[in-house]
């Protein structure tokens, strides 16, 4: 019988020693969790960077949108 100050589950975790602690899971999951998050951001800024690229390339016009009108109305 188990004394007043142990109790029965304290008996368990000695008895798991062969499989991994429940930190090293949770550890795991976070570096998998942190190299995927990596590895999508790093594929959004270069996404993003082609973008823009594109863009600069394709401006032909810079003052697109402005008519002909509105140009008296610059200082």
């Amino acid at each position: 019988m188990a004394n007043s100050l142990e109790s029965s589950s304290s008996r368990t975790s000695e008895a798991e020693g062969g499989e991994p602690a429940g930190w090293l899971k949770v550890g795991a999951v976070a570096a998998a969790s942190a190299l995927a998050g990596g590895l999508l951001a790093a594929w959004w800024y270069r996404k993003t960077l082609t973008k823009l690229r594109q863009a600069e390339e394709n401006g032909l016009n810079p003052h697109f949108g402005i008519s002909e009108e509105d140009a008296s109305d610059e200082a």
